[in-house]
C-alpha cells in the first residue's frame, strides 16, 4: 500500500468538515471558565502552601 499525500490530505478534510465546531459564544464561556478555575485552584493551591507553612514552622519551633 503507497503512500499518497494527496489521498491523505483528502481525509484529512473529509473527517475535519465532520466536526462539530463550537461557537465564539462557546468558545467564550469555555474560555472564562477556564481562568476562573485557573484562579480558584491557585487560591486553593495558596492556602494549603500557608497552612502547611505555618504547621511545618510551628512543628519545628517546638521544644
Amino acid at each position: 500500500m503507497a503512500f499518497s499525500p494527496f489521498k491523505f490530505l483528502q481525509e484529512v478534510r473529509t473527517e475535519t468538515n465532520k466536526v462539530t465546531w463550537p461557537s465564539r459564544r462557546e468558545t467564550t464561556i469555555t474560555t472564562i471558565m477556564v481562568f476562573v478555575m485557573v484562579a480558584l485552584s491557585s487560591i486553593f493551591f495558596f492556602a494549603a502552601d500557608q497552612i502547611i507553612r505555618h504547621l511545618v514552622a510551628f512543628l519545628l519551633t517546638m521544644h
